[in-house]
């Protein structure tokens, strides 16, 4: 049985993850800031918790380090830790807030892909996913969150060509609009339109955490074993709308 580990595993599309590649046979191990929804996740999944701040590089390799020992030589790693941010002028986003997030969603996956990906590296195998958004892929009002999710996929296709030869593959699985709980709670407080989402994408409804999971459990698995480096749009055709409402009433009301 393979291990992966997954970062930010208690919700969302981290714990999408862990409840889909357990069930593809993957012996999960759950990390999250949030140790008690690490072990909520865990013990619905028969997996293994664990308490993590991603951003602390000497909390990551010691993690790396104790799972490799007490579970086994881990072969897939998805970093799906991360923290979102409000949509404000640049002039009223904090730069203590620009750092927060830079700090988990940049670099702790920098720091979480070399904690382990050094070590499947120096074994010959092994698969890494990260989690960006298509706030990588087009302008958004996010001056902190969209520019940390460009440079996951950088991250991605760099340790792609890096560790490439020594039989890593590294790729990234960009979500769009998902129903996560955070997005969930602005729907419910009327922050965000649901029927304006729905009809920007190409299928017309909002993505689920899990849509994003099994395209992580591609990924990792061994049908993917030809891909590396690739960047991974799982949001139901959002990216092909826009030029299409430059024509509009040629399908009715559509788009």
């Amino acid at each position: 049985m393979r291990i992966v580990v997954v970062t930010g595993g208690a919700s969302g599309i981290g714990r999408a993850c862990c409840h889909v590649l357990s069930g593809k046979g993957w012996k999960v191990v759950v990390l999250d800031v949030n140790g008690e929804g690490a072990r909520e996740v865990a013990a619905e999944i028969g997996g293994v918790p664990g308490t993590l701040d991603v951003g602390d590089e000497h909390a990551v390799e010691a993690a790396a380090e104790r799972i490799e020992r007490e579970v086994g030589p881990v072969y897939g790693l998805v970093n799906s830790a991360g923290i979102l941010a409000v949509p404000v002028p640049p002039e009223q986003l904090p730069m203590e807030e620009w750092d927060r997030v830079v700090r988990i969603n940049q670099r702790g996956t920098y720091v979480t892909s070399l904690a382990f990906g050094l070590r499947m590296a120096a074994r010959g195998s092994g698969s890494i996913v990260n989690i960006a958004s298509i706030n990588a892929f087009r302008s958004m009002p996010f001056h902190g969150y969209a520019p940390t999710k460009a440079a996951i996929v950088s991250i991605t296709m760099n340790l792609a060509a890096e560790w490439g030869p020594s039989g890593v593959r590294v790729n990234a699985v960009s979500p769009g609009f998902t129903r996560s709980p955070a997005l969930q709670a602005k729907i419910d407080a009327g922050e965000r339109d649901v029927a304006a989402i729905e009809k920007a994408t190409a299928l017309r409804r909002l993505m689920e955490p899990e849509d994003s999971a099994y395209a992580v459990a591609f990924l990792l698995s061994d049908e993917a074993s030809g891909i590396t480096g690739v960047n991974l749009p799982v949001e139901g055709g959002w990216l092909v709308m826009p030029s299409w409402q430059s024509y509009p009433g040629i399908r009715g009301d559509w788009p």
